[in-house]
């Protein structure tokens, strides 16, 4: 076994294969164990909301012999549902600390134990007819979700060959996607949404934690987070032959790919690992910075959360019962699922600069062409089913590229080093943009009424200009090449 001893970082280069016995393990186990949980804690909150209330007020009463007004009872409901979204900026700050200091494997392992000993709590709330016990549950989650999506990308990107890195690195988000139609489905009045099981509905997701927990043994730790974080050569090499088999990598053999002295280096080849206020301080890094906190933020502010909140009353208006109404949201909820399900397929076929582009833009104009519908549905007869078939357009735009990429996009931006601190911060961006648009969206709504999309339909509209100007192309290139071009902040010339 040899080794080579420069000045500036070495990064662990993966061998060029495609999909082996542990690379899928680990991309089917993380998405059930870990990824759904988190989208299922997104969708099935909203059907249960009603019988959540009436609990509440039950159990507040049994308590304290008072009767809270609706006002009083909102609120109530307003914290259980955003406490969540405030669980996942925590979790978001603190996935670049557990990523170095634990590793990604165990990281990974905490996210699903988290998830789990959250959903305890939503089992147990009623028989202790405790309210708290259901917040304390409601932030578990919310941290692991913030870890996981801070976490999980990088650990499957590090551990995939180049060739396979987008398409594996999708697999969060698909994950997130799938696990919203499970929890609207799991609310469902003909599964567990009624007054006596809501509790249940909470909590089952729990079942999909066991593949998290059972395969956990024969999971892989990061090469790159052994050999560049831990200078554990050996291990490094250890893991590379369970990834990719004992019989692909001689005795004799490490690779190792080295950033040529011809490139502009930073201070990122001079430290092991980085904090938050070193990647925050440091020039070199803030375009990419900028990049992974817009399109996790812009990936929330684009109104994807809203479009399905405003869509069942979308149905109601072309005269589908509300039940019925339901029942086609969650179609379109499917339809989104369908969608995202070619993400691996066009992560791995077209460029990353191409896909974002089309569907930011497509986003900015299908929400400006929902609010001029909307304000004149009434006046115009068709404008109602005109409005159903912009959401399905929106859907689509929004899944082949603003979907998937913003997950894993800082993997591709960032060097070893930087990367847990930016893919937290981008992962910060995007629970505290989903909190603001969480709170904020309600009122707007009220006070703007179909308006309410402008908002969003500009922030499309920024971030393709951002995207357009500054995101190069990084699919099937050197972290190390692509690190470079945007190295000279908004001077780059990332053509």
């Amino acid at each position: 076994m040899f080794f080579v001893h420069i000045s500036v970082e070495m990064d662990l280069s993966m061998p060029d294969s495609g999909w082996t016995t542990s690379l899928f393990t680990l991309g089917v186990t993380s998405t059930l164990g870990v990824s759904i949980p988190v989208g299922f804690n997104l969708g099935v909150i909203n059907a249960l909301s009603e019988y959540i209330k009436e609990w509440n007020n039950a159990t507040l009463y049994e308590q304290h012999r008072i009767s809270f007004s609706t006002n009083a009872l909102n609120t109530v409901l307003a914290t259980i549902v955003s406490i969540f979204l405030i669980g996942g900026v925590l979790g978001s700050l603190g996935a670049a600390f557990m990523a170095d200091r634990f590793g990604r494997k165990k990281s990974y392992l905490l996210c699903g134990v988290l998830q789990t000993l959250g959903g305890v709590c939503f089992l147990c709330c009623r028989t202790f007819s405790s309210i708290t016990v259901l917040l304390i549950g409601r932030i578990i989650v919310g941290i692991s979700a913030g870890l996981t999506t801070g976490i999980l990308p990088m650990y499957l990107s590090e551990v995939s060959p180049t060739k396979l890195r987008g398409t594996i690195s999708t697999l969060c988000g698909l994950g997130l996607t799938a696990g919203v139609v499970v929890g609207q489905i799991a609310s469902l009045e003909q599964i567990l949404g009624t007054a006596d099981n809501w509790h249940l509905a909470l909590s089952s997701y729990t079942l999909l934690n066991a593949f998290c927990f059972l395969p956990y043994y024969w999971l892989p730790e990061s090469p790159k987070y052994l050999y560049s974080i831990k200078n554990d050569s050996d291990g490094a090499l250890r893991e590379i032959r369970k990834i990719f088999g004992r019989d692909s990598i001689d005795d004799d053999y490490i690779k190792l790919q080295m950033e040529p002295h011809t490139k502009q280096v930073s201070i990122e080849s001079t430290s092991p690992k980085r904090s938050f206020w070193s990647v925050m301080a440091d020039p070199s890094l803030l375009l990419p910075l900028m990049l992974v906190c817009a399109l996790q933020g812009g990936q929330q502010l684009s109104g994807i959360s809203a479009v399905f909140f405003y869509s069942v009353s979308i149905f109601e208006s072309v005269g589908l019962s509300s039940s019925v109404a339901k029942f086609a949201n969650l179609g379109v909820g499917c339809l989104n699922l369908f969608i995202s399900f070619l993400g691996p397929y066009l992560m791995a076929k077209f460029n990353r600069r191409t896909l974002s582009l089309l569907s930011i833009s497509s986003c900015a104009v299908n929400l400006c062409s929902l609010t001029m519908v909307l304000q004149y549905i009434d006046a115009v007869s068709w404008f109602k089913y005109a409005c159903i078939s912009i959401i399905l357009l929106y859907i689509v735009g929004y899944q082949i590229g603003l979907g998937p990429i913003p997950f894993f996009i800082g993997a591709e931006l960032f060097e070893q080093s930087s990367r847990p601190a930016a893919m937290a911060l981008g992962s910060l961006s995007s629970w505290g943009c989903n909190f603001l648009l969480g709170i904020f969206f309600p009122v707007m709504q009220s006070a703007w009424g179909a308006f309410v999309f402008v908002p969003c339909s500009l922030s499309c509209a920024l971030l393709t200009t951002f995207v357009k100007y500054y995101l190069p192309e990084t699919r099937g290139r050197d972290v190390s090449d692509v690190a470079v071009l945007v190295s000279k902040g908004f001077k780059s010339k990332v053509l």
